[in-house]
Formats: C-alpha cells, sequence, structure tokens
C-alpha cells in the first residue's frame, strides 16, 4: 500500500443533488455506493486507475436520507486492493452510531483470506465478495474464484462481478457452475446501443430466470450512448430484466461516482430516471428497492 499521490485525480460527487421527484417506499436500499478516505488513515493501493476525493460514510448518509433510502450496502473499492480496513471499520464504528441507515458491505478479498476473517466480517454485516475484472489491483482473477466459492457458501455469501459481458468468455457456463449466487454490477457493464436482443444481454436474461444471478440496476452513465439524462438505452435494458425476472434485481446509485467518462451524475435524478425505466410502476419499484434487497443481504 501507498500514501504517495493522494491529490484526487477525478471529480468529485454533486455537492447538493435534487431531490427525487418520488417519495420511495419504507426501507429502500441503496444497493451499491463506496466510501474513501482519509488517505493518511487508509492508503490507497499503488497500483489503481483514479484517486478520489474523501468520501466518508457520514457524508453518504446523508445523502441517503435526502434521496429517501435507509438501508446501504457499501462495496470495497478497487483503489483499496484487498485491504478492507475502511469499509470494516465504518461498518463497525456504525454499530454504535448508524446514521439512521441499515448498513452491509462486499468485500474484496485475497485467496489467502482466514476463515477467521470471513467470519469477522460477515459479524460486520458484510455478505459478499466482489471480482473486479475491470480495474487494477482489484483482488481476485476468475480463475481463483471456484475455491473462495466453495469457502463463501456456508456463509450464504454472493460473489458479485464487475464485468464486461459483452466481451466475458463463456459467460452464461461460467455463472452457471457456480456454488454460489451471483450478483452483477451495473447490468454487466452492457454496450446499450446493441439492444435487449444481443446474444450476451440474452444470456443475462437466461441466467436471472435460473435464480441464481442478480443484476444491479444501476450505473447508465457506464452503458448507455447517453452521457447525461434521460438514459434512453437503459430502458429496453431494464424492461427486458423486469420481464425475465422482477425478483433478482437491485438498484444502487453508484455514489460518488468514481472512473467515469462522462459528466458527473445528480443522484436525486437517478433516482428518478430508475423510476422512469420501470414506468413508474410502484408494485416493482417496492420489489426491486424493498423486498429483493432484503433476501439478498438480509436486512
Amino acid at each position: 500500500m501507498s500514501v504517495a499521490n493522494t491529490t484526487p485525480d477525478i471529480p468529485a460527487p454533486v455537492a447538493e443533488p435534487k431531490k427525487p421527484d418520488h417519495i420511495l417506499p419504507a426501507g429502500s436500499c441503496d444497493c451499491h455506493a463506496h466510501i474513501f478516505g482519509p488517505a493518511e488513515r487508509y492508503p490507497y493501493a499503488a497500483e489503481r486507475d483514479y484517486t478520489p476525493h474523501d468520501a466518508p460514510l457520514s457524508m453518504y448518509a446523508g445523502l441517503l436520507h435526502h434521496l429517501g433510502f435507509s438501508r446501504a450496502v457499501l462495496v470495497q473499492a478497487s483503489v483499496y486492493g484487498t485491504d478492507n480496513s475502511q469499509m470494516a471499520d465504518a461498518l463497525e464504528a456504525a454499530k454504535s452510531e448508524p446514521h439512521g441507515i441499515e448498513w452491509r458491505g462486499i468485500a474484496v478479498l485475497p485467496e489467502s483470506v482466514s476463515d477467521a476473517e470471513l467470519e469477522r466480517l460477515n459479524g460486520l454485516g458484510v455478505r459478499g465478495a466482489r471480482l473486479n475484472l475491470l480495474n487494477k489491483g482489484a483482488g481476485l482473477s476468475f480463475d481463483d474464484v471456484k475455491a473462495l466459492a466453495d469457502r463463501l457458501a456456508p456463509l450464504d455469501w454472493h460473489l458479485q462481478f464487475l464485468i464486461d459481458i459483452s466481451t466475458f468468455a463463456d459467460f452464461r457456463g461460467r455463472m452457471s457452475r457456480l456454488p454460489v449466487t451471483s450478483v452483477i454490477d451495473h447490468i454487466g457493464h452492457f454496450p446499450g446501443q446493441l439492444g435487449p436482443q444481443s446474444a450476451g444481454f440474452q444470456d443475462l436474461l437466461a441466467l436471472v430466470r435460473e435464480g441464481r444471478t442478480w443484476v444491479k440496476v444501476s450505473g447508465p452513465n457506464r452503458f448507455a450512448r447517453q452521457p447525461v439524462p434521460p438514459y434512453d438505452d437503459a430502458v429496453p435494458l431494464t424492461e427486458a430484466l423486469v420481464e425475465a425476472a422482477p425478483d433478482q434485481l437491485v438498484f444502487g446509485t453508484d455514489w460518488p461516482h468514481v472512473r467515469l467518462k462522462t459528466p458527473m451524475p445528480d443522484d436525486g435524478a437517478l433516482v428518478d430516471e430508475f423510476m422512469r425505466w420501470i414506468g413508474n410502476d410502484a408494485a416493482i419499484a417496492q420489489r426491486i428497492l424493498v423486498d429483493n434487497p432484503a433476501r439478498l443481504y438480509g436486512f
């Protein structure tokens, strides 16, 4: 780990996002966000793709209340490699000062992680391990995953994947053979212009129908052709996922939005976009925002 070059080289999140036009159902969960800093206490990996601004738990909790969420999932970011100290300390601190939020976490693990560490993280509210196959310094490769998955199964943890499903070889087959549930970030980074009838997306739909794969309906600015709302490319993809398996979907803001090639999104606008994608259907919103996360993360 290294504390060198801690000057942020990516934009900060929007400081005052809009209030969503929709009141979210009670118990809504933001299932994808990261927290950072301070770098002096939690140094970043020497090999990383970006250096973020400090984004502490307290700042994120304020955003959650502003948007209408009362549950949240912290996802270990690639800049920390396999050192989960920052997230684990935040989850520990939240036991005594939860900020009015119910918290869960997703870790990034080395192959050598001990059983004692897995039990410790489980006690803090960690419910899965992430495989980041896009960024530097992000932990295990897919080839390492089988041995880890066998150890996660008794904890009822899942494996979360940051991948581009349009280029990942044997995507459906490899996910189907896992001994644990899988969760796919950001609609699989699937290029929106290809549309839901494309082969790679059809594989994703087949997986969610099997009931062991979940999809995060999140990050439209990462896969849509539109750099700002409305993210029209996200509409047919979300509609196809809702039609295929509405009980296998969750939503995330992706705050504080690292490594973007697009303008910084407004989180309130992202919530409104999600509601637009599901046709402002209150029953579907209840499932994706409340019921599904409760099952997946054990709220």
